[in-house]
């Protein structure tokens, strides 16, 4: 059997991170002895990782910690690693680990957010490690593209993400507000998930519906974007109708309770938190960036906006609100998509088939 070792810089409850948790704990059902290894801080997300997934901590704390890239090798020569599959920026580890352990293999799954706004990344370090990549995972075409014009790795491929929702009994989320009149935001704090515009919008809302309630959950950066955003809520007097729950790991929990998914994102690849809104059975409001056209590729879906003005975010919503025959139909389609197209199984029988071909 192949053995493979996930590598994530945190556990907190972003996109990437539960996306290598899914990895390393799906992975077992298809003949791979999964390994997770988290480099600089655990997290909420270490509860999910299935107890026969092995699992390592480096506690990293400086971008050359030779004490954290020994620990690193160690582990993996005891267990016998035969593929890195490296997420985001845990590139530059893995590619450190190659350098002194030559017969490993590295992938490297690009998780890149800001895909509208590639022409401002800065990759010369990445371009350099690439060329120690066996193979590049790209989460949307357009980031496809640049890794093969950009990269040395030869061999590069769109894999989409998948979405695992596991039920919890503990530590579960009570969302406020009314029943059936809940909007979800699933999307870390962050000024590229443009939740500030949500926010005017959502004051347009509440004129016709003050009934209805925004419910935010992501992690809290305590950062200039988290103050503006709290400001924001105070400023237009939605201290009522906006509520914001910092990271949870009972997504699903939160899902059901919740009755229209909303990411209003200036950039994004292709979100988890869209595929999970389907996996739900949710109705969905998103902008056009990244790979989000490839899910909601028609209205029958659910409503892709054009632009992020906070009228039509508005006027989107509403309608969602008003319609409620048009919610209900276009959920259950865009859960069918979602359950069809981005089917776990068959997207891990192809990334173990990649494996396999370079091992």
């Amino acid at each position: 059997m192949i053995r493979v070792l996930q590598i994530i810089d945190t556990l907190q409850a972003g996109g990437a991170e539960r996306l290598a948790v899914n990895y390393a704990n799906e992975l077992r059902n298809h003949d791979v002895v999964s390994s997770l290894c988290a480099t600089r801080l655990e997290g909420p997300l270490l509860s999910s990782l299935d107890k026969e997934v092995g699992y390592i901590f480096l506690n990293r704390k400086s971008t050359f910690d030779i004490g954290a890239v020994l620990k690193l090798r160690t582990y993996v020569l005891k267990n016998n690693i035969d593929i890195i599959h490296a997420h985001a920026t845990s590139f530059f580890i893995a590619t450190i680990l190659k350098i002194v352990t030559p017969s490993l293999k590295i992938v490297w799954h690009d998780h890149y957010g800001n895909s509208e706004f590639l022409d401002k990344r800065p990759f010369k370090v990445l371009k350099f490690c690439s060329l120690f990549f066996a193979q590049i995972f790209s989460v949307n075409i357009v980031l496809e593209h640049w890794a093969k014009k950009k990269l040395w790795c030869k061999n590069v491929s769109y894999v989409k993400n998948f979405p695992v929702l596991n039920k919890t009994e503990h530590d579960l989320t009570t969302l406020k507000g009314e029943s059936g009149k809940r909007i979800l935001c699933l999307a870390n704090l962050r000024e590229q998930k443009n939740h500030l515009q949500l926010l005017e919008a959502f004051k347009f809302v509440i004129k016709d519906h003050p009934n209805w309630t925004l419910h935010c959950v992501g992690k809290d950066f305590k950062d200039k974007y988290s103050s503006s955003f709290f400001k924001k809520v105070n400023d237009l007097g939605l201290e009522d109708h906006v509520f914001f729950y910092d990271t949870k790991s009972d997504i699903f929990n939160i899902l059901k309770q919740s009755t229209i998914g909303i990411l209003v994102s200036k950039s994004e690849g292709l979100p988890l938190a869209l595929l999970e809104y389907g996996f739900a059975e949710l109705p969905v409001i998103c902008t056009n960036v990244g790979n989000c056209k490839e899910l909601i590729s028609d209205k029958s879906y659910g409503i892709l906006l054009n632009n992020d003005k906070s009228y039509d975010v508005a006027e989107a919503i509403i309608r969602l609100i008003e319609d409620e025959s048009y919610r209900i139909e276009s959920a259950k389609k865009f859960s069918k998509k979602v359950s069809e197209d981005y089917s776990k199984h068959a997207i891990l029988k192809h990334v173990v088939a990649t494996y396999n071909s370079i091992k």
